[in-house]
């Protein structure tokens, strides 16, 4: 397949957007208000073509080898600066912050342990439960963007970015022991 199909091209957009969305909260002088709007309209359209990117790829017949290697590089890396970002800048705080280290954990937990098993030619497919905790993420996130500046379209967009942090979370734990199950038999074998 081309690495210029569609689907390609929508997972390079994904990666591209990480560091614009990352500059709407470092960049000086853009007020709070625009920048939150402006990261989040970016965010929005990257977390999008996560499900259309796969989606596409297969309906088409246009799943690649490089495809399935950036898609989940893609999506750990907007999550993972997210997270940084958030916490950074304060979005993120108190005891929330172990909800945040938990899915960084973990995503580097499963790329590491993904990794390992590829070597032993061994796949550990993606499960439903895994792509409903990466939209719970996504979700969360999104609130998190819009943080102070969504309160007047939402009131509760902060609460609500901290009850799906905590389920992400937890849907974070759950799928990394089931991966981790997964893959520590073919770990352990020497």
């Amino acid at each position: 397949m081309s690495a210029l199909s569609l689907p390609n091209i929508l997972t390079y957009g994904r990666i591209l957007a990480v560091p614009a969305v990352v500059a709407c909260f470092t960049l000086p002088g853009m007020p709070t208000f625009t920048s939150r709007w402006v990261a989040f309209g970016i965010y929005a359209a990257a977390a999008i073509t996560d499900f259309f990117d796969g989606y596409l790829a297969r309906i088409w017949q246009q799943q690649s080898k490089l495809g399935r290697m950036l898609d989940p590089i893609a999506d750990k890396l907007l999550v993972a600066s997210c997270l940084l970002v958030l916490v950074g800048d304060g979005s993120i705080a108190g005891v929330s912050v172990v909800a945040a280290v938990i899915i960084l954990c973990r995503e580097i937990l499963v790329s590491g342990l993904r990794e390992f098993l590829a070597e032993l030619r061994v796949s550990v497919p993606v499960t439903w439960l895994a792509k409903w905790k990466t939209t719970v993420q996504l979700l969360a996130l999104g609130f998190f963007i819009t943080g102070p500046a969504g309160v007047p379209v939402y009131p509760w967009t902060i609460e609500t970015g901290y009850i799906l942090l905590w389920i992400s979370a937890l849907l974070t734990l759950y799928t990394g022991w089931d991966y981790f199950r997964s893959g520590i038999g073919h770990v352990m074998d020497d």
